[in-house]
């Protein structure tokens, strides 16, 4: 029987990954990690989970516990680790504003718990671990799959700490596994469903906020790329690819192979809005330190730690990923065949309390 550990349920991403293993293989267990403080949310997803695929109440169960506590603070952990097979580490903490504590704790001891965990399972074929582009850091130029570690600075502790951590997954070599990085995750690119309001969302809100005419300001040169990925994407590629031999051993990056730029962005996102404004160049280091201003926050609420992506001129290369899903038939939509299905959702939805529990 194929037994899979996963971490990060009942999160967004988790849960619609969850969805699609379940319906690709009929043969697939699973046992997620789920906190207690979630165990009600947990419930309801796998709830409905059921009604949508025959059998999933008995092929779904849950261990209480955390990635930051040892043995993931499950309490018999060598049974459940007897008959794992797979593991899926996609728990982490996905804020640009994490503080380094909190980074350290949940994304790297995190990490190192589970594979941890991993080695006590005598059974396991691979771990799939979801990392993301952004162990770049303030590299600049082309980022392949097969780049890491080229002594670069980061921009935040949430880029570090999810380096350290895929550091970690990268030198278990005992354990055959696969790295995931997707880019910056937005709404389905059919329905415009998402759990969070963060990213290209914030630059949405402004937008949404402002009137017609407002000065609107023009970060950098507007020639930086913008890797936007849909999360329907990025769920169909980590249900095909982590059912592929061939993936182990590799790093992919879940990226759109032809992203648009800050400016295209932009003016896409205003476009979509029916909105017009005037534009003005910036500086990053004067529109960081304006932020930090109330009432200019109040007005723009774009948080500081966006801006630096606005200037940092990076291309993530994702070859091998577009040639190994050829075979599936599966490749990342354009953003300009999706955009207004993101803001149609958006503007529908715009009061909603959109927290997202884990992405």
């Amino acid at each position: 029987m194929k037994k899979m550990f996963m971490t990060g349920f009942p999160g967004f991403i988790a849960t619609r990954l969850l969805r699609e293993l379940f319906r690709n293989d009929a043969e697939l267990h699973v046992v997620a990690l789920v906190q207690q403080k979630f165990s009600h949310v947990a419930e309801a997803s796998r709830a409905r989970l059921a009604q949508e695929i025959q059998g999933v109440s008995d092929r779904l169960q849950f261990v209480f516990g955390d990635i930051t506590l040892e043995n993931l603070g499950i309490p018999e952990p060598e049974s459940v680790a007897e008959e794992v097979t797979g593991i899926f580490h996609l728990a982490a903490a996905y804020d640009l504003a994490v503080s380094r504590n909190v980074g350290m704790v949940v994304n790297v001891e995190g990490t190192r718990n589970v594979v941890s965990f991993a080695r006590s399972c005598r059974n396991l074929k691979r771990f799939d671990y979801v990392s993301t582009v952004y162990v770049s850091g303030l590299h600049r130029g082309t980022f392949s799959e097969d780049d890491f570690d080229h002594g670069q600075t980061f921009k935040n502790f949430y880029e570090e700490t999810k380096f350290l951590a895929e550091k970690i997954v990268r030198n278990s070599k005992d354990i055959p596994s696969a790295i995931y990085r997707p880019g910056i995750v937005v709404g389905d690119s059919t329905t415009g469903e998402t759990a969070k309001y963060d990213g290209p969302y914030y630059v949405l809100q402004t937008m949404q906020s402002l009137p017609n005419n407002f000065p609107f300001p023009k970060i950098g040169n507007g020639k930086v790329e913008v890797n936007l990925v849909p999360v329907d994407y990025v769920v169909s590629a980590l249900a095909r690819l982590s059912a592929d031999d061939e993936s182990i051993g590799k790093t992919f990056h879940l990226t759109d192979p032809s992203p648009l730029n800050v400016a295209e962005l932009q003016r896409l996102l205003a476009v979509a809005l029916d909105k017009r404004f005037v534009g003005y160049p910036l500086s990053p280091v004067i529109a960081k330190n304006a932020l930090k201003i109330g009432l200019v926050r109040n007005i723009y609420r774009i948080p500081a730690q966006l801006i630096d992506y606005f200037v940092h001129d990076v291309h993530y290369d994702s070859s091998r990923t577009t040639q190994l899903l050829q075979k599936y038939e599966i490749s990342c939509p354009r953003f300009t065949e999706y955009y207004r299905i993101l803001v149609k959702f958006f503007r529908s939805h715009e009061q909603d309390d959109l927290q997202g529990i884990l992405i």
